[in-house]
Order: structure tokens, then sequence, then C-alpha cells
């Protein structure tokens, strides 16, 4: 069965690519990388300008964390000519960054199916990017990050804010479909907007308002057309995106133009956030569900359904896939324009949700379709209408 998954996978991942690779703009840049990982870490596709004349290293790593990045100092920098190599790396990196994701969604819904304590298991999957980043900081492959308890109580409210995205998003996914969990995700930009207006007083064109209608409705009528609608799937779903949206905000307020800690680039600061919310979540893991995950786990091998080897490779690539898909969207958006990104992004839902149907067999309704279908649209074109006006502005 594990085999089969991981055949069909392989064969979304590369169809994905062939898809997305017709968009590409190669030409690459450090200043990129950290614009992507902006886009990355919140999944809407906000471009925010800023002077590369005074755009500095701890500013751009604030808005690593920002659900607005900084696009004019990557804007500004010259296209490089890219031949079909660079084509060929690009389209690579998008078919990882789409597999893992696939991978990952697929991995959490088996373990939550069999496991269902979802604290417990987001707090494993948050973990197991430890084993990646230490051995690196350790070896030298990449530089540690250099932090003081002063950067440490900086980033703490942040920190917070990634363990709710996280924790909501593996909730979400237990408690109801992944492919309703995925629409509901599509509405963050409504959140984002509303939260950088109350609490940043930013104030976007009537285009840009006027898109997140069909996100609003799009959601709505997928939700009351959903089969496996729970409340508790939609609540979670809400959750990630409103502490994803309020990350933002806090990075822009706490980090923007200050001096946080050393050698914090936009990979070492996702490495410090998920050490940081691993640390977070084992009180609330215990709090929530004690220990009875690992009396859960015996019975579920006792059954005869799993091995203790099969359950314990089943939670470990569930983190492996988490960890690697954050990670290879580094490689991948920093390679991009933002349009392509947006682009990208949008189909990555697409396929995600395709998949989960077909992987889980979920029937999904007329009425859902069609309302994903109109939410997914209405983001694209949130992403494309926030590029514009960023553009516009920038001019």
């Amino acid at each position: 069965m594990v085999f089969s998954i991981r055949k069909s996978l392989s064969v979304l991942a590369l169809a994905a690519a062939v898809n997305a690779s017709g968009a590409f703009v190669p030409g690459s840049s450090p200043a990129k990388s950290l614009v992507g990982a902006a886009n990355m870490l919140n999944g809407v596709q906000q471009l925010r300008p800023a002077d590369p004349a005074t755009l500095g290293v701890n500013k751009v790593t604030a808005m690593a964390l920002s659900t607005t990045g900084g696009a004019k100092a990557a804007a500004a920098e010259p296209e490089e000519s890219g031949g079909l190599m660079e084509t060929l790396q690009i389209g690579t990196y998008f078919a990882l960054w789409y597999l893992f994701n696939i991978g990952y969604n697929i991995y959490n819904k088996q373990a939550l199916n069999v496991l269902d304590y979802p604290w417990t298991v987001a707090t494993i999957q948050m973990a197991t990017g430890i084993l990646y980043f230490v051995p690196m900081w350790l070896t030298g492959a990449r530089k540690a990050p250099k932090l003081s308890g002063e950067d440490l109580k900086t980033l703490f409210p942040i920190a917070l804010c990634h363990t709710g995205v996280h924790v909501g998003a593996v909730i979400a996914l237990g408690a109801g479909a992944v492919s309703f969990a995925h629409i509901v995700k599509a509405s963050e930009p409504v959140v984002t907007c509303l939260l950088n207006f109350l609490l940043l007083g930013e104030k976007l064109p009537a285009l840009v308002y006027a898109t997140l209608l069909p996100i609003i409705g799009g959601v709505a009528i997928a939700s009351m057309k959903e089969l496996s609608f729970t409340i508790l799937a939609l609540a979670s779903a809400m959750l990630s995106n409103v502490s994803s949206a309020a990350r933002g905000v806090l990075s822009k307020k706490t980090m923007s133009g200050k001096q946080i800690g050393e050698n914090l680039d936009a990979q070492n600061l996702y490495a410090v956030l998920t050490a940081m919310s691993t640390v977070i979540l084992i009180p609330l893991m215990l709090a929530m569900e004690g220990t009875s995950f690992f009396s859960a786990f015996s019975k579920v091998v006792e059954a005869g359904d799993f091995t203790t080897k099969s359950l314990a490779m089943l939670l470990g690539l569930g983190g492996a896939t988490y960890y690697a898909y954050n990670e290879v969207a580094f490689l991948a958006l920093g390679k991009v324009n933002p349009v392509t990104h947006a682009v990208g992004n949008t189909i990555k839902r697409v396929v995600i949700i395709v998949a989960s149907v077909i992987a889980f067999k979920t029937p999904m309704s007329t009425g859902s379709i069609i309302g994903s279908s109109i939410a997914i649209a209405g983001t694209l074109m949130y992403s494309l209408a926030m590029n514009a006006a960023k553009a516009k502005k920038s001019d």
C-alpha cells in the first residue's frame, strides 16, 4: 500500500511540474529566496514593496514571516537569463515541493485515521525537523544561528502563532476531509486583510478587496455542500488561518528594523521557530491528550493493521515530508517571479485536493466542487491583484 501511494505521488508530482513549468521565469538571487520564504510560510502571494537601499538583513528576515514580503528588492535586481538546465532545476524544485506537500497531507491523514491524537501527531511532526537542521548546524553544513535571551523573547509570540498554524491544520485534517481543510485554508487572505487593517491600519485598493468576495462565497458554498463537513474541521482550519495572519502582523511589528541574532536567514529562522514550537507543543500535548497516545499506538499494532515499525515509519514520514516541503519551498519560490509564484501556489492547492480525493476516495458534491473552484480562483485573483497593487505603488 505504501509503495502504491508513493508511486501515485510521483506521477502526480511530475504532472504538477509539467503544468507549472510553463509559467517559470528563471532567475535567482539570495534576496528572492527570502521573498519566497514569506510566501511559503503563509501560503498567500502578497508582496510588500521595500526599498533595496534601506532593506537590511534583519528587515528581510522579518519579512520571511510576514504575510506581505518584500518584492521591490527582488524585482529591482536584473533578471538573469536562464537556460534549459535552470528551467529543469526550477521544475524539479516545484515537483519536489508538490510531492512532499501531497505526501505530507496523505501521511498525516493516514496517521490520524488510526491514531486520533492530533496534538501528539502535530508535536511529532514539528519535532522531526530538529533531526534535520541540528545535524546541519553541528557539522557546519549550515551556519548555526546565535540568539540571545532577548532575541528569543522577541520570537516567542511569533513561534506561538507558528504553533497555532500547524496544530490548527492538523486538527482540521483529522476532523474532516483533506480537501475540505484546504478549501477553508484558501480563505486565509480574508483574515490577513482584516488583521492588517485592524492592527496595522493597512488599506488596500478596492480591486483587492473585491477579490475577497469570491473567496468568501466559494468557501461558504463548499461548506454548505461539503459531505464530510464538521464544525471542528472548519474552526480548526480557521484557527490556522488566523494564526498565520497574526504571525505575519507580529513579525512586522516586532522584527522589522530590529537586530535579531546572527546567521538568522530565512531558513534558519524557520528552523528556530520549529524548535521553539516543539517546546511549546510538548506541554500543550500532555495537557490535551496526556500519554494515552502510546497505549493507543500499542492497540493499533496489536490489531494487526500495522507493525510497530510500519506505524512508526508512517508517523516519521509525516514529520519528514512536513519539514521537507517547507525547506524545498525556499528553493522553489526563490527562483520565480511573483506571478509565477501565485500560479504555482494555486496549482499546488488544486493538486493536493485532487490527490487527497483520489487517495482517500473522498466523495465531493457538485456544490463542493463549484465552491472550492470559486474560492481557489478568488485566491489567485487576490494574489495577482495584490502583486499589481504593490508594483503600482512602488513605481
